[in-house]
C-alpha cells in the first residue's frame, strides 16, 4: 500500500520545553494507529504536526512524498492536503464555529469547491448517517458533549478524507455514545480510511488499532509494536506511565495490582 506520512527525526517543542524529539515513523495507507502516551508526552502536539497545524523545528515530515511545510500548504497542495486529512479535535468546541450543525457540515466541502446542491445532498445524507438529523438547525454551544462529538466528526467526514487523526476520542463521552463511535469508526476502518487516534482509552486500542506507538515521558518513541503486544507489555504501559501499580501486603502475601484503563493484573507475592 501506498505511503501517508513519513517522519524522520521529529522534534517540537513549547517556549523552549520540549514536546517531542526524535521522531519517525511512516504510516500507510488503511494502516489504523494508536498513539499512547502520559499526559503531556506529545500526543497532540504530533497529530497537529501530521495536521500541517504546527511544523517541525527539527526532523521532516512528508505526505505522500511531498514535504509537509508551512510554505507547501498553499495552492494545489494544500487543497489536496485538507481534502484527504480529517482531524477530530479532543474538545469540539475548539472544532465547531457555525451558526448550526448543518452549516458546520456543510462548511468544509463548501470550501474545497463542491457545488452547492451536491453539499446540501452530502450533509443531509451525513446528518443521517449519524443520527442527528434533528440537530441540522441547531446552534453547535445548545448541545451535549455526545451531539458536539457526533457534529464535529460530521464536519470531518464532509470532505469525505482518506486519513482521519482523531484526538482523545471517547473524551468525555457517555457510554451509549461510546459504543456509537467505536462502531463508526470500525466501519470507517473497515472502508479502507486510514485512522490515527491519540487516547487513554485502551480497550479502543485493543478493538480498532493494528498497531500502537508508545510516547514516553521523554517525549521520544518508546515502542511502536503490534497494537495487542504492546497492550500486553505490562512494564512498557508501567514505564510510560499510562497504567500504575500500587502494592499492600496481607499478612506474608504482597498483593501488587496495576492501575488504569487497561487494568489486568493481579499479582502475588
Amino acid at each position: 500500500m501506498d505511503e501517508v506520512f513519513r517522519l524522520e527525526g521529529v522534534g517540537f517543542s513549547y517556549a523552549g520545553r520540549p514536546a517531542l524529539k526524535g521522531v519517525g515513523f511512516a504510516v500507510r495507507q488503511g494502516d489504523s494507529l494508536a498513539v499512547l502516551g502520559a499526559n503531556g508526552s506529545g500526543k497532540s502536539t504530533l497529530l497537529k504536526i501530521l495536521d500541517g497545524l504546527v511544523f517541525p523545528e527539527a526532523g521532516s515530515v512528508t505526505f505522500a512524498g511531498q514535504p509537509l511545510v508551512e510554505a507547501a500548504l498553499q495552492g494545489a497542495f494544500q487543497r489536496s492536503f485538507r481534502s484527504r486529512v480529517g482531524f477530530v479535535f479532543a474538545e469540539p468546541d475548539s472544532q465547531l464555529f457555525c451558526p448550526t450543525v448543518r452549516e458546520e457540515l456543510s462548511f468544509g466541502p463548501l470550501q474545497l469547491g463542491m457545488k452547492p446542491q451536491d453539499v446540501q445532498k452530502r450533509v443531509s445524507e451525513l446528518l443521517e448517517m449519524l443520527g442527528i438529523t434533528a440537530l441540522g438547525d441547531r446552534a453547535p454551544y445548545t448541545l451535549s458533549g455526545g451531539e458536539k462529538k457526533k457534529a464535529a466528526i460530521g464536519a470531518v467526514l464532509a470532505v469525505n478524507p482518506e486519513v482521519l487523526l482523531l484526538d482523545e476520542p471517547t473524551n468525555g463521552l457517555d457510554p451509549r455514545t461510546q459504543v456509537w463511535l467505536y462502531e463508526l469508526l470500525e466501519a470507517l476502518k473497515g472502508a479502507g480510511k486510514t485512522i490515527i487516534m491519540a487516547t487513554h482509552d485502551l480497550s479502543l486500542v485493543q478493538d480498532l488499532s493494528d498497531r500502537a506507538i508508545v510516547l514516553g515521558e521523554d517525549h521520544s518513541i518508546a515502542a511502536d509494536r503490534p497494537a495487542l503486544e504492546a497492550l500486553r507489555d505490562k512494564d512498557l504501559l508501567l514505564r510510560a506511565n499510562i497504567i500504575h501499580e500500587h502494592a499492600h501486603r496481607h499478612g506474608d502475601i504482597i498483593h501488587r495490582h496495576s492501575h488504569g484503563p487497561y487494568s489486568i493484573h493481579d499479582e502475588h507475592d
